[in-house]
């Protein structure tokens, strides 16, 4: 009963999440056995050094390599996956920064403190890095194409590695890593959070977590245990409960809507995040029906340019409708909260569950030849007989229900928000116009899918 009222009714009190720590003794151990993580780490190093040297010097053709499948539809497929069950703590799992972690065992490390540019504007470098990504993903053959996709990879290994040469522990995933900012984000819907005992902290003198103690380096993203108020930069890598001589973090099963009811939308990262994810989803699926051809044809536009003007319309399109609908509700600012962005709230499961549906389209259609793929790669005939399709009737109705779950989630928040967060002080007319974006994006989202070559 007590998991049922923690899923399904996101009460803002403390109380009414369920710590995992006490109710399994095998997940407090796996958090505390530091060789776990480890472990994990170094088998995450060794396939992304397999899938290098495959895509680098393997057979360019895509249906002779088995690296694509792995990079853009296990390994994307499982990341976006990971947002909604473990937050950030896939982060604590990357071996991108692998590279980085052998440097300074080595000790080939400045070891320097981040320095202000970085805590500044590394997350609007992360951000546009990220879009970037995309951009690459959509309008390149990076998918198609071993080789690319390898250097790609390489490269965000590469730049990990000069951060960790220049800066101590993980400079890059805290300031610039494109996918951490996004899973950072994503994660503020996740099942588990990583929080400390605020009371307990409050009589610590020493702050271990955050500077760490004899033999024991601090918190790796200059956080600690006791800084941790949401998901956006916790790793949940358990790395402080070694330091913390109280026994004050803990991990938690929460309402996967909990901490957008609590930040409402607040930040410049989801104020601009939210509407270039979605602009960037509805420009990926447009571009799959049959009418981006036509229009292009039309138009006479090239395909790329014709995707990147759609990318960016529907992305501003976004920002200025969720800034006119915030208005429009009138009150954008808490004493205590500060600015905050209902609109962004609410559109926050749609955001990332369109993320979810599009990666997941893109394994469902490519697995079936994954065998098949395997076998022409190393020689194995028989293998080629184990091709199978997975019927896009399938994989159209399995979208529909994701997305009709997101929309149920928008729902949620807009009569949370109306009956419990605001006590109906709000007249509902107010809400009206959340309901309508809401259901305008869920139906927009559905002619995108259906109509989807």
């Amino acid at each position: 009963m007590k998991i049922l009222k923690t899923l399904f009714w996101p009460e803002i009190e403390g109380n009414n999440r369920i710590n995992l720590f006490k109710i399994s003794s095998k997940i407090k151990n796996f958090f505390y056995n530091r060789k776990n993580f480890a472990l994990i780490r170094t088998l995450g190093d060794i396939i992304f050094l397999i899938l290098i040297l495959m895509g680098l010097f393997g057979p360019q053709d895509p249906k002779k390599n088995i690296m694509l499948f792995l990079a853009w539809g296990v390994w994307w497929s499982s990341l976006v996956l990971s947002w909604f069950f473990l937050g950030r703590m896939w982060c604590a799992l990357c071996p991108f920064p692998g590279l980085a972690r052998l440097f300074q065992k080595l000790k080939l490390s400045l070891l320097k403190e981040p320095s202000s540019f970085l805590k500044t504007y590394g997350i609007h470098i992360a951000t546009a890095l990220f879009f970037l990504i995309i951009w690459l993903e959509s309008t390149t053959d990076l998918v198609y194409s071993p080789r690319y996709t390898a250097l790609f990879i390489l490269s965000i290994v590469l730049l990990a590695g000069i951060m960790g040469i220049l800066f101590r522990e993980y400079a890059w995933c805290r300031y610039l890593c494109p996918l951490g900012r996004i899973t950072g984000v994503a994660s503020t819907m996740a099942l588990i959070e990583f929080r400390p005992d605020y009371r307990v902290c409050k009589g610590c003198k020493g702050a271990f977590c955050k500077k760490g103690k004899e033999k024991i380096k601090p918190c790796p993203v200059y956080l600690g245990a006791v800084a941790v108020q949401n998901n956006l930069n916790c790793f949940i890598c358990g790395h402080c409960l070694l330091l913390c001589p109280y026994d004050s973090p803990a991990v938690y099963l929460r309402h996967p809507l909990r901490e957008i009811i609590l930040n409402k939308g607040k930040g410049i990262t989801c104020a601009y995040v939210i509407p270039f994810l979605i602009g960037s989803q509805l420009a990926r699926f447009l571009k799959d029906t049959p009418y981006f051809q036509s229009w292009v044809e039309s138009l006479h536009f090239e395909p790329h340019l014709f995707f990147t003007l759609l990318f960016f319309w529907f992305s501003l399109f976004l920002i200025v409708l969720t800034k006119l609908a915030a208005s429009y509700f009138r009150l954008v600012e808490d004493p205590i909260l500060g600015k905050f962005n209902l609109t962004i709230a609410i559109l926050i499961p749609m955001a990332f569950t369109g993320e979810l549906i599009y990666r997941l389209r893109f394994f469902f259609k490519n697995v079936g030849d994954f065998l098949p793929t395997l076998g022409r790669q190393f020689n194995i005939p028989t293998l080629l007989n184990y091709q199978y399709f997975i019927p896009e009737t399938v994989i159209k109705y399995l979208s529909l229900f994701l997305l009709t779950l997101s929309l149920l989630g928008s729902l949620y928040l807009v009569f949370y928000f109306y009956y419990k967060d605001f006590e109906r002080e709000i007249p509902f007319q107010r809400y009206f116009h959340f309901i309508g974006i809401a259901i305008g994006l869920y139906i927009f989202y559905f002619f995108l899918i259906f109509t989807s070559i």
